[in-house]
C-alpha cells in the first residue's frame, strides 16, 4: 500500500463498508486525521454517486463531499474471491464501520462475531437507523428519522406544515457518535488488547440530538412545539426586521440584552420589570418584540450588524451557502481545500502538532483495486 504523511490516526488502517452519508462522512474524517481508509463497495458503487444534480465533472457533488482520502475497492460479496479479499480485509483492519441492516453481513462471515474470531482486537462499529432490535428491520432514512423522532413537529412555522431540516442532521449526528465510539473503543484497546462492538443508531443520536427539547419532555414533562424561528427559553432569539431585511438578533443573558438596548437607544427596557430577567423577557415576549423593532426598522441589517457585534451583542445577516463560505474564507478560516482539482470542505479541527491531511481525491469505483486485492494476498 502506499505510505501516508503522518497524522493524529497514523497507522490506522479502516475498513468502510458503509455507504450514502453516516458511515462514508464518519471514516471522511477518520482518513483526515491520518487513517488509512479502504472503502470497498459493491460493484455497483456507492449510491451516492448517482445523486444528482449537482455534478462536478459528471460526478455527483453528493459523493464528492464525503469520499476524499480514501482508495476503493469494488467487491461483490457473492463471489467467493471477493468475500474472501472482504474478509482478509477485515482480519487485518483496526476498525471495520458498516451501516448496512443489522445482522445483514452475517451471511458472508462478515458480522461482528465472525470478524472478531479472527482479529480480537477488531473495533466493529455499526451504524444503523433504529437499533438492532426490534428496530432492525426499519430502513434507516435520515428524513424517517426526523419524523419520527419529533424534530419536524419542532421545524417550520406555529401555524404551517412540518419541516425537515435542510440537511440529513441525524445522518451527520449519527457518524460523529460513530467516531466518537470508535475512539473511545481505540483508547480502551491499548489498555486491554481487545477490540469491541460500537453500535450507533440514528435514533438515539435523534434523541440525544434533540438536548433541551427531549429534555423538556423527559425531565419536566412538556411536549415541545413549532415556533418558527423563535426559541422556548430565550427571547430575542432569532430573526427580527430591519429597514432591508431580517437580522438575527440574540441576547443570551442578562448583559446581552442590556448592551442590545443601549446600541438600540432604549436604555431603559432593562430596567422594565417586564424585561429585566431572561425568564421575563421570555414570557413577556410580545410586548418586547414590538419595541425592538421600531428601533429596528429605522437603519439596515448591516448598519446593526456592524455596531451591535462592536458592542459585543451576538447577531448574524441570513445567508446563503455562499456567503457562508464568503465569510469564512473572510475571516481566515481556509474553509475550502482543493485535492487534485477537486474542491471541499475543510476538516474542522485543528491541530497544533498533527494536522489533517488532504492527499486523495474521492477515489473512483474500484480505482484502487487491483493494488488493494495485490496487498491482500501478500
Amino acid at each position: 500500500m502506499v505510505e501516508q504523511s503522518r497524522g493524529p490516526l497514523d497507522g490506522l488502517l479502516v475498513a468502510d463498508f458503509s455507504r450514502i452519508l453516516a458511515g462514508p462522512y464518519a471514516t471522511m474524517l477518520l482518513a483526515d486525521l491520518g487513517a488509512q481508509v479502504i472503502k470497498v463497495e459493491s460493484p455497483s458503487g456507492d449510491d451516492t454517486r448517482t445523486w444528482m444534480p449537482p455534478i462536478r465533472d459528471g460526478v455527483a457533488t453528493y459523493y464528492l463531499g464525503i469520499n476524499r482520502n480514501k482508495r476503493s475497492i469494488a467487491l461483490d460479496l457473492k463471489d467467493p474471491d471477493d468475500r474472501a479479499a472482504a474478509q482478509e480485509l477485515a482480519r487485518r483492519a483496526d476498525v471495520l464501520i458498516e451501516n448496512m441492516r443489522p445482522g445483514g453481513l452475517a451471511r458472508f462471515g462478515l458480522d461482528y462475531d465472525a470478524v472478531a474470531a479472527s482479529n480480537a482486537g477488531i473495533i466493529y462499529a455499526s451504524i444503523s437507523g433504529f437499533g438492532s432490535g426490534a428496530g432492525a428491520s426499519m430502513p434507516g432514512y435520515d428524513l424517517m428519522v426526523q419524523a419520527i423522532s419529533g424534530l419536524m413537529s419542532l421545524t417550520g412555522d406555529p401555524d404551517g406544515s412540518p419541516y425537515r431540516a435542510g440537511i440529513s442532521v441525524f445522518d451527520v449526528m449519527a457518524g460523529l457518535h460513530a467516531n466518537m465510539g470508535i475512539l473511545a473503543a481505540l483508547h480502551r484497546r491499548t489498555a486491554t488488547g481487545r477490540g469491541q462492538h460500537v453500535e450507533v443508531n440514528l435514533l438515539s443520536s435523534a434523541l440525544s440530538g434533540l438536548v433541551n427539547h427531549s429534555s423538556g419532555y423527559v425531565a419536566g414533562g412538556t411536549v415541545p412545539y413549532r415556533m418558527g424561528n423563535a426559541h422556548p427559553s430565550l427571547f430575542p432569539y432569532e430573526p427580527l426586521p430591519t429597514a432591508d431585511g431580517e437580522l438575527i438578533v440574540i441576547a443570551g443573558n442578562d448583559g446581552q440584552f442590556r448592551k442590545l438596548c443601549d446600541v438600540l437607544g432604549v436604555p431603559d427596557l432593562p430596567g422594565d420589570p417586564r424585561f429585566g430577567r431572561n425568564q421575563d423577557r421570555t414570557a413577556n415576549r410580545e410586548q418586547l418584540r414590538p419595541l425592538l423593532v421600531e428601533r429596528l426598522v429605522t437603519r439596515t441589517k448591516e448598519e446593526w450588524f456592524r455596531d451591535l457585534l462592536a458592542a459585543g451583542v451576538p447577531c448574524a445577516p441570513i445567508n446563503t451557502i455562499d456567503g457562508g463560505v464568503a465569510l469564512a474564507q473572510e475571516l481566515g478560516l481556509a474553509p475550502v481545500v482543493t485535492v487534485e482539482g477537486v474542491p471541499s470542505v475543510r476538516n474542522p479541527i485543528t491541530f497544533s502538532e498533527t494536522p489533517a491531511r488532504y492527499e486523495l481525491p474521492p477515489p473512483g469505483l474500484d480505482e484502487h483495486g487491483e493494488e488493494i486485492r495485490a496487498w491482500l494476498k501478500n
